[in-house]
C-alpha cells in the first residue's frame, strides 16, 4: 500500500487536501473508493485505517480528504473555518469523485463513496443524485438532521438556541465574526454540538493527538436541523447500498437509521454491530466491520 498527498479544486475554487492510497503492486487503472469523515472530524481520525485495510486486501484505490474548512483543507475566502454546510459538503464530495475520475490510475467507471456519521448521510444524498456512483457505504449515518437535532438538544434548550441562531444571523449580516460553539463538552448540560459522554470521550482523545479543534460555527448546528439526508434514499437504487449501524447509537440514533434503511430499495445490505456510535471505528468491532465492508466492495465495485 502506497500513500500520496493530494489536492483538488471544488466547483467554487476551494482547495481540498487529502491522501490517495494505492496497492503497491498495482499496474493498471483500479476502482476507487472516496472516503470522507463526519461532523468536524479529520481524515487522521481513523479514516486512514479503513483506507489502508481496503487497499491492502483489495485491488482498489482509496481517496481520503478533509472537508472544507477543516484539517488541511482550505475554505472559501470570506467564509469562516470550522463551518459545516451540508450542501457544500455534498457538492464537494461530487468534486472529489471528479478528481478521482481524472486520474489515469483510476477506473473512472467504478467509483464508490464511503461516509461515516454526518458524511454517512452525505453519501446517501450523493449516491442518489450523482449517477456516477457505483456503490454507497453509509456507516452510522446521520439520516435526518431535524430529528437528530431534537434527540441531542433538550426540549427546554431549543428556544434559547433559536434565539442564538437569530442573533448570529443578525451579527453576521453586520459583518461581525461568526458565533462559535464547542463540538463537545465534559458537562452535557453545557452548550455543545454533540452533548453526549461518548462524543466527549472520542473527540477529547483526538484533540490530544491530532490537529482537531473543539469548535464549530453556531450556524453549523442550525444547518444540521434543516438537513434531511435520507430524503432521496429510495432513489439510490439501482446503485448498491450498504448501511452499517450500531445497536446503541446516541449520536445518530439507531432507530432513525433503520427507519431510513427500510425506505431504501434493492440492492441493499444492512450490517448491525454491537456497541455505540464510535465503536464502529476501532476496537473489537473494527475487523468485523471493515471485513464486511470489503466483501460488499468485492461484490459490487470490483
Amino acid at each position: 500500500m502506497a500513500r500520496a498527498d493530494i489536492s483538488f479544486q471544488t466547483a467554487d475554487h476551494v482547495t481540498l487536501r487529502g491522501w490517495f492510497y494505492r496497492p503497491v503492486s498495482a499496474s493498471t487503472a483500479l476502482p476507487c473508493l472516496v472516503l470522507c469523515h463526519g461532523f468536524s472530524a479529520l481524515k487522521e481520525m481513523d479514516l486512514d485505517k479503513f483506507a489502508e485495510y481496503f487497499t491492502s486486501k483489495l485491488p482498489l484505490n482509496c481517496l481520503v480528504y478533509d472537508n472544507r474548512g477543516f484539517g488541511d483543507s482550505d475554505t472559501k475566502e470570506g467564509q469562516p473555518r470550522q463551518e459545516i454546510i451540508p450542501a457544500q459538503q455534498t457538492s464537494d464530495l461530487s468534486d472529489a469523485i471528479t478528481y478521482a475520475q481524472s486520474r489515469s490510475d483510476v477506473d473512472a467507471d467504478k467509483i464508490g463513496i464511503w461516509g461515516s456519521s454526518y458524511s454517512g448521510g452525505h453519501v446517501l444524498w450523493t449516491g442518489a443524485v450523482d449517477r456516477r456512483v457505483k456503490a454507497v457505504l453509509s456507516q452510522v449515518p446521520c439520516v435526518n438532521g431535524y430529528d437528530n437535532f431534537h434527540r441531542l438538544v433538550r426540549a427546554d434548550f431549543v428556544a434559547g438556541m433559536n434565539k442564538a441562531f437569530q442573533e448570529d444571523r443578525l451579527a453576521r449580516a453586520e459583518g461581525k465574526p461568526a458565533a462559535m460553539v464547542a463540538v463537545v463538552d465534559a458537562d452535557p448540560l453545557k452548550p455543545s454540538a454533540l452533548p453526549s459522554p461518548d462524543s466527549w470521550a472520542f473527540f477529547s482523545d483526538w484533540e490530544k493527538k491530532s490537529n482537531w479543534k473543539n469548535s464549530v460555527t453556531l450556524k453549523s448546528i442550525e444547518c444540521l436541523r434543516e438537513y434531511d439526508a435520507s430524503a432521496h434514499i429510495h432513489r439510490i437504487s439501482p446503485t448498491p447500498l450498504l448501511m452499517t449501524v450500531v445497536e446503541n447509537d446516541v449520536a445518530t440514533p439507531t432507530d432513525l437509521a433503520l427507519e431510513a434503511y427500510s425506505k431504501a430499495r434493492e440492492p441493499k445490505r444492512l450490517q448491525i454491530l454491537p456497541g455505540g456510535h464510535f465503536e464502529a471505528y476501532s476496537g473489537p468491532n473494527f475487523e468485523r466491520n471493515v471485513s464486511f465492508q470489503a466483501q460488499f466492495l468485492k461484490d459490487y465495485l470490483l
